[in-house]
């Protein structure tokens, strides 16, 4: 493999070229007009521009994308994640064009795209998942359903993910006034408006599991993420290892997400997410088919690069370890830094004037942005992650305590100040919260 095209942008651009880079890979990097200024667009070997700031005039036209392909007569094709990364018909017309994908093939990426077949799957799989109803056509069957497995339920689009179509209700009234909403979301931004509904298990963990599969059978987890620190359904901190799971939960919920990914028989990088109650009983939520936004705080504490085995999986070669040789060690945290306001969680796109990390030993910084570059409004606003890594959980969260206080942003509001709150929390410290933790705690202060 000598040259790839990078389908994405941003702080991701940057992680896979970096990786590209040191083994000596050539890539191409595409960006729209709002992006011609960011760093990836110069780190890239080559850069095209693709059109316009809308992602469906840039990086959701597939047909430029492939033009540009095949232009520059690359060898494979990263996604990244987001945008046409789990889209089954941009990975099919890769593959006509005798290009790799790096990813699994479009069959799973099918399947496991539409959360209904997915949830299907899986429960023929022995997987535990959330009880819930397969794809509803209209409110009064979904209000039916809801009273059949009780409230408070979750209303979820079948396609798409994000949290973008997904509410929690809480009675007949709720459900009905979200359903329409939930749906036109989810038909705008997937193209695909099936709904279904699930149980709400409250108080719940959001704990994930890393897998990688390769063209030979074999299939590995790297243990779990709890991405339990979420405001709007969407995840803004994640840790390894998880604090709340028992020794015994841990090597059963690897096992599990095992068992999904063999079934599927799942090849290169992915992530089976599960939702976890208070009493460590744990269900299938979702399998990603890409890498995910937090798939660094795995390699910190694992010693891998994940990109690197995405490459060389994707070439047809065997993973580099086993089961048995994969052992994590220390702990560690990631901090997502969005341009956004740290109370209300709104956007706040614009100039960043001046962007100064500090150094400290065992913390990873893998940015999009730099002092002088704007954040646009047309994508999401995540400005860059804050890997803290220690021998202890403690020492991690020393390590960003310390992170934050020299850290500094000027331009536009962010959310460094939620981390410092958060990071000073008894609760946090005790690893005592859940997906409500910041609508019940620090939204309210």
């Amino acid at each position: 493999m000598k040259k790839i095209l990078i389908a994405n942008r941003g702080e991701i651009a940057e992680r896979i070229i970096r990786t590209c880079s040191r083994l000596g890979i050539e890539t191409v990097a595409v960006y729209s007009s709002a992006d011609k200024d960011l760093p990836y667009v110069n780190q890239a070997t080559t850069a095209h521009h693709i059109g316009d700031p809308p992602a469906a005039k840039s990086y959701l036209n597939q047909d430029e994308i492939l033009r540009i392909a095949q232009e520059e007569k690359v060898d494979a094709v990263h996604p990244g994640y987001g945008f046409l990364s789990e889209n089954a018909s941009f990975v099919r017309k890769i593959e006509e064009r005798g290009i790799t994908f790096i990813g699994p093939s479009a069959d799973v990426v099918e399947a496991m795209g539409d959360k209904i077949t997915a949830r299907k799957t899986m429960q023929e799989a022995g997987v535990p998942v959330v009880p819930g109803s397969g794809e509803i056509e209209d409110v009064t069957e979904a209000i039916a359903f809801a009273n059949e497995i009780n409230y408070p339920i979750m209303l979820k689009a079948a396609a798409g993910g994000g949290g973008i179509g997904m509410q929690r209700c809480e009675n007949d009234q709720e459900l009905e006034k979200a359903f329409v909403s939930s749906q036109n979301r989810a038909k705008a931004y997937f193209g695909n408006g099936a709904m279904f509904v699930e149980k709400f298990i409250d108080d719940a963990r959001h704990i994930e599991v890393q897998i990688v599969g390769d063209d030979h059978g074999n299939i590995v987890h790297l243990f779990e993420r709890d991405c339990s620190i979420q405001r709007r359904n969407q995840k803004v901190l994640e840790e390894t290892p998880s604090p709340f799971l028992s020794e015994k939960t841990r090597v059963q919920i690897g096992e599990a997400a095992l068992l999904a990914a063999k079934h599927v028989h799942y090849t290169n990088a992915g992530t089976v997410e599960f939702v976890m109650d208070q009493n460590e009983n744990f269900y299938f939520l979702e399998m990603n088919t890409r890498l995910q936004v937090e798939h660094p705080i795995t390699e910190e504490t694992v010693g891998v690069d994940l990109v690197e085995w995405q490459l060389l999986v994707a070439q047809g070669k065997d993973l580099p370890l086993k089961q048995e040789d994969i052992v994590p060690t220390g702990h560690s945290i990631e901090f997502r830094l969005y341009a956004e306001d740290p109370t209300s969680f709104m956007p706040s796109p614009g100039k960043i004037e001046t962007l100064k990390f500090p150094e400290i030993e065992g913390v990873r910084i893998d940015a999009g942005y730099e002092s002088g570059s704007s954040v646009s409004p047309f994508y999401d606003p995540m400005i860059a992650k804050i890997i803290v890594s220690g021998a202890t959980r403690k020492e991690a969260i020393d390590k960003g305590e310390a992170f934050f206080k020299d850290f500094s942003l000027t331009g536009i509001k962010h959310n460094g100040l939620l981390f410092t709150q958060l990071l000073g929390e008894r609760h946090f410290q005790e690893g005592n919260y859940s997906t409500s933790y910041l609508a019940r705690h620090l939204m309210k202060k």
